[in-house]
């Protein structure tokens, strides 16, 4: 398994079609805890966005992952930059 940081991009308009879709984004989200895929997420405290970090075997699991959010089934995500990551020291560093 790889560690991915997921940056998610939200417009200012999507706030109510987040408000609405919050609930089973963070079903889905605490799935992959209980999973092992989710390692940490949260939102950026200005609103513009998200910050997700995952496990997946390569880039195309991470993305199949990806569009099973029903925040990106419901187009609440504008932007999204996903970088592989090797984290050398903290919480994650032993997962690697």
């Amino acid at each position: 398994m790889s560690i991915f940081a997921v940056e998610y991009v939200y417009d200012a308009d999507s706030a109510s079609i987040r408000d609405e879709h919050r609930p089973s984004h963070r079903q889905w989200l605490a799935d992959l805890v209980k999973e092992g895929r989710v390692l940490a997420s949260g939102p950026f405290l200005d609103g513009a966005g998200a910050l997700l970090i995952l496990t997946a075997e390569d880039e195309n699991d991470l993305h199949s992952l990806l569009k099973q959010d029903p925040f990106a089934a419901v187009g609440a995500i504008s932007g999204m930059k996903t970088t592989q990551w090797s984290p050398a020291m903290g919480a994650f560093a032993h997962l690697v």
